[in-house]
């Protein structure tokens, strides 16, 4: 690894001391109830962008769909959705960004080390429907296809350039991607009403181009802890199209997937739940289910990320497109919402590597139009 994989390695927590779901039920009983934001109300009125955010906090456009990026001359894809921020040596940081149009691909923006835009640039063309994704601990970005026999496509993110497929993880509808870089193992969402959770485990760490591919098996209650076992799978077909697929368990419409702190994060939208399972034990627990709680802000789960304050940061895909805050002793509140953009998502939700700022995009924007935002406050660290 050189010097920006290090950097990238401990920005992901990948020495850090394990939370997981017990750090939740200290203070909380799980599952999450409504609550109030660590980070207060959210404004009255919208701001220049049409966000409403809590005091101390503003935004700026960083890319709209078919127009130039501020400051370069590429132009921004249609569909923005899953993405990630890399740091770099010289204390900037890019940022990565999926187009889940066809053809999809990814895109990426440069920043320097104040936080202006130095360029924007391609990382992958020639794929289809890339919808989310997941960084890697060496500094690459992991783009998933969401087609029926999607591939992962591995991705330099600092500078123009080419992914190349990794066949080893999988052909199904793949929506995200998430690193543990102490177990050694990847763990990927399938957007399917009958998909899998599955666990990738390279032969030679971390290349990613031979390894073995499983599928969870639960067994009990996640609701009061549930323990998930893995079966073997072949990587060219679904496991719902394999024949030990009833060996295997169904995750509603898996989402969003990340990695902190030795537990895996992740969503599924057809029962708008978020997971957490602990890779160590095996333990599965669902943290927020929305059926629960009615009247609670967050619905229709999607992307999600954490923060350096070990917040659970999730993005709606329509309802009135908020992006919700998830802590231990607050609950489950608004972080953020995006005004008058009817019949598009949240997507793509991310923070810079000093934890300072959030990106995150509409990706069907007020006019069809997909729009990526950067927000920037007092974020907790």
């Amino acid at each position: 690894m050189n010097r920006r994989h290090l950097l990238h390695f401990a920005l992901l927590g990948g020495g850090s001391l394990a939370l997981g779901p017990a750090f939740w039920r200290s203070a909380s009983a799980a599952p999450l109830k409504p609550g109030k934001s660590p980070y207060g109300a959210l404004a009255q009125a919208p701001d220049a962008q049409g966000l409403l955010l809590p005091k101390g906090f503003s935004s700026r456009l960083i890319g709209r769909a078919g127009e130039a990026v501020p400051g370069t001359r590429y132009t921004w894809h249609p569909a923005p959705d899953g993405g990630a921020c890399f740091p770099l040596p010289e204390g900037g940081w890019v940022l990565v960004s999926n187009s889940e149009a066809d053809p999809g691909g990814a895109s990426a923006v440069r920043f320097n080390a104040q936080g202006a835009i130095q360029d924007a640039y391609r990382i992958l063309q020639g794929t289809d429907t890339n919808c989310a994704g997941g960084p890697t601990p060496w500094g690459t970005w992991l783009s998933c296809e969401e087609t029926g026999r999607g591939r992962v496509w591995e991705c330099d993110p600092s500078r123009p350039s080419q992914g190349e497929a990794r066949p080893a993880l999988g052909a199904f509808m793949h929506e995200a991607v998430a690193v543990d870089p102490v177990g050694r193992s990847l763990y990927l969402t399938e957007d399917m009403p009958d998909g899998r959770l599955y666990r990738f485990t390279p032969a030679k760490w971390p290349s990613l181009e031979a390894g073995t591919l499983e599928a969870a098996r639960v067994e009990g209650d996640p609701l009061t802890g549930a323990t998930v076992s893995w079966v073997k799978v072949k990587p060219d077909a679904p496991a719902s199209d394999q024949d030990n697929a009833d060996q295997s368990s169904e995750f509603s419409g898996g989402e969003g997937c990340w990695y902190d702190s030795g537990t895996v994060y992740f969503t599924t939208k057809y029962d708008n739940r978020v997971w957490a399972l602990t890779v160590a034990t095996g333990r599965l627990e669902i943290l927020y289910e929305t059926a629960r709680h009615p009247h609670s802000p967050l619905s229709g789960v999607d992307n999600v990320v954490v923060s350096r304050a070990k917040e659970l940061f999730v993005c709606e895909d329509g309802d009135d497109m908020q992006v919700c805050v998830l802590t231990p002793k607050l609950g489950v509140a608004p972080f953020l919402q995006v005004m008058g953009h009817k019949g598009s998502e949240v997507t793509g939700a991310a923070f810079s590597p000093d934890g300072r700022r959030f990106y995150f995009s509409s990706q069907r924007g007020a006019d069809g139009r997909g729009v990526t935002y950067e927000v920037t406050g007092p974020f907790r660290r």
